[in-house]
């Protein structure tokens, strides 16, 4: 199997398991609460099997890791899969939610697929050929290439952060814009030059850290390093990205 055939599995998959989604958003669900205190729905667990079987009848060695059904296999490919991002948004019946499927190999991110039905939007990247968006369903005459922005000055950068808190420890003496629920899709249309997020798990920031880094931008995490697996961190184009670390006080991008 090569990267095309991964990403056309990806692209299948986030479609079958899209349309499924949007049927449960459009009839309504109600949120139920987890032990952790994050809302679930019977979409957000009927959408993760259907990929998880897509994805297990397509690559039987592969592993899968999730949201809501956890881990399955012991492979250095892993599928990543967050069935659901926006269980809060989807309940309510605000279209801002998204299906999102990315794939690790030897600990790299190296696709990632992000779907939001709702809005008729997709968002996709390979290690090496880029960040793209286009209509969904997908055509082709109609995606473009993303890139991040060129701002290289913090007194004229659009910064934003997941909380108050986050917002006052990146940049205090900076403007700020208005709060948007996609912050990173602006971002990668180089509409946002940098977004703070110190919360959340793996299957959230996977797919995003490939798509900001293909569109030319940095991820770092609260250690340096460049994984998702340490509560998120610091999203941001390139030449802001040594001064925000700066101020954030975490270690170099390693």
């Amino acid at each position: 199997m090569d990267g095309a055939d991964d990403l056309q599995l990806a692209f299948d998959t986030a479609d079958l398991a899209s349309e499924v989604a949007l049927a449960y958003f459009e009839s309504g669900v109600s949120a139920t609460l987890k032990a952790d205190g994050t809302p679930v729905t019977e979409a957000d667990r009927a959408v993760e099997r259907l990929i998880r079987e897509t994805l297990a009848a397509a690559r039987p060695h592969d592993a899968l890791l999730g949201e809501e059904l956890g881990r399955l296999g012991e492979s250095d490919r892993v599928w990543i899969i967050d069935p659901i991002d926006g269980t809060s948004y989807f309940s309510r019946h605000d279209p801002n939610w998204r299906v999102q499927i990315a794939l690790e190999v030897a600990g790299s991110i190296e696709i990632a697929v992000v779907t939001a039905p709702a809005l008729r939007r997709c968002w996709w990247a390979t290690r090496g050929g880029g960040s793209f968006e286009s209509s969904w369903p997908r055509e082709a005459a109609d995606s473009r290439r993303l890139e991040v922005s060129t701002t290289s000055t913090l007194a004229d950068a659009r910064l934003e952060a997941l909380d108050d808190t986050s917002r006052a420890r990146l940049a205090p003496n900076v403007a700020h814009p208005p709060a948007t629920p996609l912050p990173l899709i602006e971002l990668v249309r180089g509409e946002l030059d940098a977004f703070l997020v110190e919360r959340y798990h793996l299957w959230d920031h996977a797919p995003w850290i490939l798509l900001v880094e293909e569109a030319g931008g940095r991820f770092t995490n609260p250690s340096g390093g460049h994984t998702g697996d340490q509560a998120g961190g610091l999203y941001s184009n390139t030449n802001l990205h040594p001064q925000l670390l700066t101020t954030l006080h975490y270690p170099p991008h390693q």
